[in-house]
């Protein structure tokens, strides 16, 4: 069974910056694309950025410039760092792991972590 634990969410000032971190249970990790999406309350889930096992992404319209996803194999574990962050970015991050290579379309989960950005 795969397992997805994020960490690094938290409180974060307006224009900080983060770097959430997710850590895959199989080495399956290195065969599957990798994802971030996010859940502000009263909305739905979004994409925020996906990585390819080549390393190619792609970046929500919403966090472009100001995001980066990256991934790092032999740790199994994907990252998305963020700067400048506004109020709007306010949500549940969630990690994911996708059906192949390079889909955008995700399989598994993980728990989620709360980012909070004052104002």
């Amino acid at each position: 069974q795969v397992q997805l634990v994020e960490s690094g969410g938290g409180l974060v000032q307006l224009g900080g910056s983060l770097r959430l971190s997710c850590a895959a249970s199989t080495n399956i990790f290195r065969i599957n694309a990798m994802g971030w999406y996010r859940q502000a309350p009263g909305k739905q889930r979004e994409l925020v950025a996906y990585i390819t096992t080549g390393g190619g992404t792609n970046d929500a319209d919403s966090v472009k410039g100001r995001c980066t996803i990256s991934r790092d194999n032999p740790k199994n574990t994907v990252y998305l760092e963020m700067n400048s962050l506004k109020p709007e970015d306010t949500a549940v991050y969630y990690c994911s792991m996708h059906t192949s290579r390079n889909s955008r379309d995700p399989r598994y989960w993980g728990q989620g972590t709360q980012v909070t950005v004052s104002s």
